[in-house]
């Protein structure tokens, strides 16, 4: 795939316009009215996103024409999405949407499809979980599996992975009290936690002024990389009470920061 093409399906990626976040949130507001206009701004000025994703598969066979319209599909449905009550930039709801629509369109065009017998592997594994689910009211782990059906974990893993649909990390996981849990609440993100709040001395001084419950979750959550569940389960409250806090504890932060 040659990435170094400056012009893709027509477009002059290197005059690729910028928006800036107030930009973004007034293009927004016009298009929850209907405005197709805004609309189509907020795609042209968004399409830094999709060239940025593809640049993730040039390892692939695929044509960057092909790879770039597939990514604007996945964009207009984020913008279409996009729910700008959830305080959080549109870049970070919009990109694993695009990502998930490229891996879609990978699967299902491409030339090496699964094959019966990893297929197979696949739902022998799922068939064993679940039998021994039913059996010892727990799940198994992959070496009791493999052990079960006389197949190397290895092939196992590869088997389910192939099998496998992308996942947003804005799917929801369940709903406690009219507060959603989400994909990325369940993942600790340990590349980008120091990168993304310690360089700001505002951000210190926007967390002493939290209560003492607020300050540990955020800490847990964003200098320690801990998911919610961990932080739950280490100060003894549900998820979903964590879930409530950090949001609280978020908004006063920003607040404090604006």
């Amino acid at each position: 795939m040659a990435l170094s093409k400056v012009e893709i399906c027509g477009v002059n990626t290197s005059r690729l316009p910028l928006l800036s976040e107030a930009e973004k949130a007034e293009l927004f507001r016009r298009i929850r009215q209907g405005d197709r206009e805004a609309r189509e701004q907020c795609i042209r000025g968004n399409l830094r996103l999709v060239l940025s994703v593809i640049k993730r598969f040039s390892g692939s066979n695929e044509n960057v024409d092909d790879l770039f319209q597939i990514g604007c599909i996945g964009l207009m449905k984020a913008i279409d999405n996009f729910n700008t009550e959830l305080e959080v930039k549109f870049s970070t709801y919009a990109v694993p949407m695009i990502i998930g629509e490229i891996r879609r369109y990978l699967r299902d065009n491409n030339a090496i499809r699964v094959s019966r017998s990893l297929r197979e592997t696949a739902y022998k594994a799922l068939y064993t979980k679940d039998a021994y689910v039913k059996k010892n009211l727990r799940e198994p782990t992959i070496n009791e599996i493999a052990q079960e059906i006389g197949i190397s974990r290895e092939d196992i893993v590869y088997a389910m992975d192939a099998i496998q649909s992308p996942m947003s990390l804005y799917d929801p996981v369940y709903s406690e009290g009219g507060d959603t849990l989400y994909v990325m609440d369940q993942i600790s993100d340990k590349k980008n936690k120091e990168e993304r709040w310690v360089e700001s001395i505002a951000l210190a001084e926007a967390l002493r002024r939290l209560n003492e419950r607020e300050r540990n979750i955020i800490t847990m959550r964003y200098y320690e990389g801990k998911t919610q569940m961990e932080v739950a389960e280490e100060i003894g409250i549900s998820q979903a009470q964590v879930s409530r806090l950090e949001k609280s504890a978020l908004g006063n932060m920003r607040n404090y920061l604006r």
